[in-house]
Order: structure tokens, then sequence, then C-alpha cells
């Protein structure tokens, strides 16, 4: 895991801005302490005495013995060894541990972390390392450790990443050590030569970094994005730099706010650090790219910090109440945590210059969080107490439903290319977005699903169901049904129709699907031989079903005009004549109007054509059916049927129909759309009674969600 000594983008320079530099002395004052050697001082070696400093500020009590025998060990181990920068190796390790302890991590992180380069560059074994630290040391030791190129090839890279991504399912600790690794890499990237850099900064941006977002650790992931846009764009970094160091000296804007702010909360009687964040350099050139330009209010945010998380709200209050707020801005990611944990509130505020302020509001701990993300939470598998976990289980708070969703399709991806490339297109979906999901039925047992920003109703179906997600022919989203490729939203409920005898998916479904795992199986499903027979997904696509059909009429006791319904109008000698447009029938309320020759057209009332005679000044006659009104007549309606696409639907449809002893005038099925197909039939009932059950049946048909009366008839 080495890399080196000088940084093409300045790190230090680069951090300047972020805070960092007293990490940097820390870590040229553990280089000089091991230049020197591991000559103990009050029984700590010298080169561990700032790492041990940090590292009691966060945990008090921690055991500092075991620290200072992996450092004995590394030591040795790597003595002789020099980094590219000429460095001794151990400097790196030393480093590595250094930016944990920084960030809080546990004894038991930092001493896997010293020793994470040992297995894979000296003669320690991992056995060695099991004996003398125990199993979760050589278990984390082991998820860092790269695999061999001369074993794998050029599969070495991916298959590496792989192992990590197991071995964090079970430990994100690993992968903490990796960023941290990569940190440090990345800051002394300099030496290597300028395609190599830019290989390892590639590989930075696409996996590193969108892992680091995921765990919530921002600390490691700005950093990394200033040191990867140094290395793959430095003419817009420096340009970025730039346009930063020209605010230097100039009154800022954001000081004059916080100021305000402090002396408001002050006033409230609310205990609460405001503080002037900067932003990183990769977010100022985002800001530039947005808005064209940058002032000197976009260098940074205002960071409020409180005890409580009732304090958070109560600052929100005082700064709408006292500025004014940019209410578009407003984001509560209190009571809805982001899925890596992350907990604030957002606001804008205006200052009395105009100047706007992005505003963040948080508690310590929340503070703590946002910057460490899982690391923060310390060993998040030791049992309360001291005591035993039941039946040997460990809850694991950290475990991501995007963690989850990546270990599952890996397994099923056992080439390493095609695996890399859905990693690198996993992790490119910037957010991840909570769906709460239903099974069989809309009010039955479910659970909530994580997906990508974008993810569709395809997606939500493989990640709740894996292969069995192929019977799946549609969705309701909040109630309402939709397409399978209909985008999901965060906070959506949605319910997923299965049908057993579904025709599996057709080729369609992969221009929706966004996430490897929904990918990967409906490429398996279409690519399986079925006997030399057409794969039901394609025979789903056969002309007929999916295009309009033609007029279908059918044998039936009436093939001509149906016979209407007996309607009076409040118009005497008036020929009544039911409108086409929306085919009324008994007990329809209905309405008329006088067209010409004497004649009154009767329409129902919710016809849309009513609406526009009424705003037209035209006046209506009154229309009643005659008698009872409710029956006894046959009549002629038009239903619109909307269905999942499917094999026999035409006909299944249609034995319904006729099962309720109604004839078919006229039928037209168009071309489906996202799995959708309208059928439009204008029908013959013997009896306007029969409307209601005739439509119950129609809905009964597999496949088919709704049956409603059409806005238009189709004549024969």
């Amino acid at each position: 895991m080495s890399a080196e000594a000088t940084n093409p983008g300045n790190p230090e320079a680069a951090g300047r801005r972020r805070g960092t530099r007293p990490a940097l002395r820390g870590l040229r004052r553990i280089g000089r302490a091991a230049l020197l050697g591991p000559a103990p001082r009050d029984g700590l070696p010298d080169a561990l005495e700032h790492v041990a400093k940090v590292h009691r500020h966060h945990h008090p009590d921690a055991d500092l013995d075991i620290l200072s025998k992996a450092y004995a060990l590394a030591e040795s181990s790597h003595r002789g060894q020099t980094r590219k920068s000429g460095e001794p190796y151990i400097t790196h390790p030393l480093a590595v541990t250094l930016i944990l302890a920084e960030l809080g991590a546990e004894t038991t992180t930092l001493t896997a972390s010293l020793l994470h380069d040992t297995v894979e560059d000296t003669e320690v074994t991992l056995d060695q390392v099991g004996a003398e630290f125990g199993e979760e040391v050589r278990y984390l030791v082991d998820g860092v450790t790269k695999l061999a190129k001369v074993d794998y090839g050029a599969a070495a890279e991916p298959e590496t990443f792989r192992k990590m991504l197991v071995a964090t399912g079970n430990d994100v600790r690993v992968m903490s050590i990796k960023l941290a690794d990569r940190l440090h890499n990345m800051r002394t990237l300099g030496v290597m030569r300028p395609e190599k850099q830019a290989r390892i900064a590639g590989v930075t941006r696409d996996v590193l970094i969108p892992l680091a977002e995921r765990l919530g650790v921002q600390a490691l992931k700005t950093e990394l994005e200033d040191l990867v846009f140094a290395v793959l764009h430095p003419e817009e970094y420096a340009a970025t730099r730039r346009l930063v160091a020209s605010y230097a000296g100039r009154p800022d804007p954001l000081a004059a706010i916080a100021r305000r702010a402090r002396a408001v909360l002050a006033d409230a009687g609310i205990d609460a650090q405001v503080l002037v964040r900067p932003r990183h350099f990769v977010s100022v050139h985002r800001v530039l790219l947005a808005r064209g330009r940058v002032t000197g209010a976009d260098l940074g945010r205002l960071l409020v910090l409180v005890t409580e998380d009732a304090d958070c709200y109560a600052v929100l209050g005082e700064l709408h109440t006292c500025f004014t707020p940019v209410v578009s801005e407003f984001k509560d990611f209190i009571a809805a945590p982001k899925f890596n944990l992350y907990q604030s509130l957002h606001t804008a505020v205006t200052g009395g210059t105009g100047d706007v302020a992005e505003t963040l509001i948080r508690t310590h701990r929340m503070h703590r969080v946002a910057e460490a993300g899982v690391i923060a939470l310390g060993n998040p598998y030791a049992p309360p107490d001291g005591a035993e976990a039941p039946d040997g289980e460990r809850a694991d708070p950290t475990r991501p439903g995007w963690l989850d969703r990546l270990l599952e399709w890996q397994r099923t991806t056992p080439d390493p290319d095609t695996f890399w490339t859905s990693l690198r297109d996993d992790l490119a979906q910037d957010r991840e977005i909570t769906v709460f999901c239903a099974d069989a039925a809309p009010d039955g047992p479910g659970g909530t699903v994580g997906l990508p920003a974008g993810a569709s109703c395809v997606d939500a179906a493989y990640a709740r169901h894996g292969e069995a997600a192929h019977c799946c022919i549609g969705a309701r989203i909040n109630g309402r049904l939709a397409a399978l490729g209909t985008v999901l939203h965060d906070g959506d409920r949605l319910h997923l129709l299965m049908a057993p005898d579904a025709a599996g998916p057709s080729p369609e479904w992969l221009e929706h699907a966004r996430t490897p795992a929904a990918r990967l199986a409906i490429s398996r499903w279409l690519a399986r031989p079925r006997d030399g027979a057409e794969p039901p997904a394609a025979a789903a696509g056969r002309p007929g079903e999916q295009r309009r059909a033609p007029a279908h009429r059918p044998a039936g006791p009436d093939r001509g005009p149906a016979a209407a319904p007996l309607v009076v109008a409040d118009l005497p000698g008036a020929t009544v004549r039911l409108a086409g447009c929306c085919t009324p029938v008994p007990p329809d309320t209905v309405t008329g109007f006088p067209v010409r020759g004497g004649t009154v057209t009767v329409h129902r009332a919710l016809c849309p054509a009513v609406a526009r005679m009424a705003a037209m000044g035209r006046q209506p006659v009154g229309v009643r059916w005659r008698g009872a009104g409710t029956g006894g007549h046959g009549c002629r309606v038009t239903l619109l049927a909307e269905a999942f696409s499917r094999p026999h639907l035409l006909p299944d449809l249609t034995e319904a129909i006729a099962a309720q002893g109604a004839a078919v005038v006229s039928a037209a099925v168009e071309p489906p759309h996202e799995q959708l197909v309208r059928h439009t039939y204008t029908l013959h009932l013997p009896d306007a009674d029969g409307l209601p059950s005739l439509m119950r049946a129609m809905r009964q048909v597999p496949g088919v969600f709704d049956v409603v009366r059409a806005a238009a008839a189709v004549r024969s």
C-alpha cells in the first residue's frame, strides 16, 4: 500500500483552509521520531507519542500498551524498508494511525492500522498477528491486505476491492483503515510518475471517495476530493486556489454575520458556538460551476454547534426571526437523517448587506459523526457494559442498505471486469433514498429498501425480491398505479405487484434498471437458453399483444348501433340523443344541451364537454331517465381497461365480457408503454344494471388493474 512523498497540489496549502496544518505538523514530528528509531521514553516509543496524545484526547482510558506492542512489531518488520521519498517505511503506518486517531478511532482500529502493511510487505503472518493481538486485529489486517499480482494478474485490483468489501460487510473498520491509508498515499503521491498518479487518483475518485461519503467520513472525503482535483484537473485546481486567494485581506461577510448571530443567540439565552467553516476547493469550484460567479459569502458556511437536539430547533427559530431566511434552502436531516448517519439542520439567511450565509446547525455529537462517520462510533460491535451479545450475534448500526446491495450482487458476479465496472457504476450514485416497500398486498408485511437516487421500480423489485422479481408485473407508488420504469423518490411507499405466471423481464427493463443487481439479474434472464423456444420476455413483445389490435367484432346479439335507453327532456317535441363522447347509461347523472335540428344531446354530468359548453354560455336542458332509470333497457358503453402487458390478455378479457352477457361492438389495443397496455371496448349491454358487475369481472382478469368509463366512444 505504499505511495510516495511529495504532492503536485501542495497538500499542505490545500489542507490549510481545512484546518489540517496541526495534523501535518504531527506527521512531521512522528516522521522525525521514526528516523531516530524505536527508543522508548517513559515506556512509549517517541514516534508513537503524538498518536498516543491524540488518542487519549478521544479515549482517556485507552490502553496504550497494545499500541506500543503493535508499533514495535511494525517498526522491526519494516526496518530497512523505505518509501520512494526516502523516508523510513514505518512513517506510513504511523501517519495512517494518526489520521484515524484524529478522527477518534478506538484502540483496536489503531492497532490494526499500525500493522496494516506488515502481512503484505514483510515476513509477518496473519497467524502471528492473531496470536499476538487477537482475532479482531487479525481480521482487520487481513481485510486491508492486497491480493498479490503474481497470483491474480490484472484482476488483482478489482479482486482486492471485492475482498475488502466482503470484509467491510462484517466489520466497517476495515474500510476506515483503507480510507486513511489512501489519504496518506494521496498526500504523498507526487513522487510517482504522472500516469500512475492519474490512475491512482481515478480509482480514488471513482471508488474511495464514494465509499467515504457512504460511510459518512466527511473529513477524509473532502481532503481526498481536493487531492484528486489537484492531480486530475490541475488547471482548474490552480484557478480555484487563485480565486480563493484573491479574497484574502478583504472583509469577510460571513464573519460579520457570525458576530451578529452570536449576539442574537446570546440574547436568547442559547449556549452555542458560531463558527465560519471554509469550503474546500472542490466545493468552491462546484459553486462557481453552478452559479457562474463566487462571492466572499460563498467561500464558507456558518456552523452552529449546541448541546441538545432541541437547541438546534431553538437556534433555527432565532435565526429565522432575526435574519431573512431563504426558505427553499431549509432541510431537516435531524428528523430524517441521511443514509450515512449524517444529522444536521440546513438553512440559509441573508445579512444586512444582502449576503447569503448557508448555515449548518447541529449538536457537538452530530458534528463528530458528520466529520468522522462510522469512525466516530468507536467499536460498533462491543456489547454494552461488557455484556455478551445474544447468541453470539453482533448488532451492527453501521451496516447500511447500500453495502448490503453491493455484497449481494458481488456474490453473483464472478467476472472481475464486470464486478469492477458495476462497482464504479453503483458508487457513482451521489446519494441514497429510502423506499417503504410492501409485499404481496398493500396491507401486507413490508420493510424499507435503500436505493440510489434515480432508481426505478425495477431496481426496487430486485432489491426486495432478488431473482423472484422476474415475476413483477407492475407497482403502486403512494397508492397510485405506476409503470415499472417510474423513478422513485425518498420516502415513497411502494407496493410491488407480482404474478407467478408472468412472462418475465423484457429487454426494456434494462433501460430502467440503475442498480448493478437489477441489471445483472435481468441480463442473466434474457441470456438464459430456452430450449430453442422463444424466451417468454420476447414472446411478451410479439405483435398482436404489443401493437394496436384491429377492430374486433365478434358475433353477438347486436352488431349494429345499440338502441338507446329512453330519456325524457324538458323540451317538448325534442329528439333525444345520447352523446358519443361519454356514452351515458342509467343510473348516470345526466344533463342535456340543445343542438341544431331540435335535438337534445345527453351527456354525463361529469363529461368535460358539459363544462366547455357551460363556459360558452350554452343553456342546459333538464333530462332524466324514463321510469326508474336504473335498468331494463339495453345500452351501449365504452370501457377502458388498463393492464400490464402479458400474453393472452385480449382473449381473457373478451371471455370475461362475454360471460357477463355483453356484446363487443368494437375493441382496440394501444401499443404498450413500459409494460402497460390500454384496451378500449365499446360494448352493448342488454341491461344497464349489469354495468357494475361487468366492470368488476373485467377487473378480476389477471393483469388488469383498473377499468373505467372511457371519455370517448369507439364507434362501430
